[in-house]
């Protein structure tokens, strides 16, 4: 075993066991914390995997922004930052699931390569990785962006009660009128 094989292991370790603390944790601001060690470890992987520009973009995408966007639609929506009762519930279906699914992979996996040897192909440059992205990949990372976009606005406006709501009338006679020409109103009807 190289000091490579061994700080892949150890970085992996690492990944598997935040990943594992992200799911397991009823602190919202603790999981994104978790996922921020288990998407620097993967980065680690990359970097030890001579893949150097894709370990950067790992950090600056993944770390720098989709984690630092969880962590501001936390704080925007007012969700609960503490441990949750909501969240206190029974582990074992998605123990189950989780498992099966699992299962269901690996098996997917032995199936498709049959423990044969794959040949690799020429190692990439980040001039073709760049023309890939930026040519063949473009438009879904275009429609990614608009979707998360639209998932943290649509976040936003269903916990937020107050955005949307009329103003209540003041009378108690019934719903506020938006131009003011309610009865009693300078101009309005009587």
């Amino acid at each position: 075993m190289t000091g490579a094989d061994a700080l892949l292991l150890a970085l992996g370790a690492v990944a598997v066991g935040a990943g594992a603390l992200v799911v397991t944790t009823r602190h919202l601001v603790r999981a994104g914390l978790y996922l921020v060690v288990c998407l620097g470890a993967l980065a680690g992987v990359y970097l030890v995997l001579a893949a150097e520009l894709v370990a950067w973009v790992q950090v600056l995408i993944y770390v720098g922004a989709v984690v630092v966007l969880l962590l501001f639609a936390v704080m925007l929506t007012r969700a609960p930052i503490g441990a949750s009762d909501d969240l206190d519930r029974p582990g074992w279906p998605a123990a189950l699931i989780g498992g099966g699914v699992g299962l269901g992979l690996a098996a997917l996996l032995v199936d498709a390569y049959r423990w044969t040897r794959v040949d690799l192909p020429a190692p990439g440059t980040a001039e073709r990785l760049g023309e890939q992205v930026f040519r063949t990949w473009v438009l879904p990372f275009e429609v990614l962006s608009v979707l998360l976009l639209s998932a943290l606005v649509g976040a936003v406006v269903l916990s937020r009660p107050d955005i949307g709501r009329r103003p209540a009338d003041p009378t108690g006679r019934g719903p506020a009128r938006a131009d003011n020409q309610g009865p009693g109103a300078a101009g309005g009807r009587p």
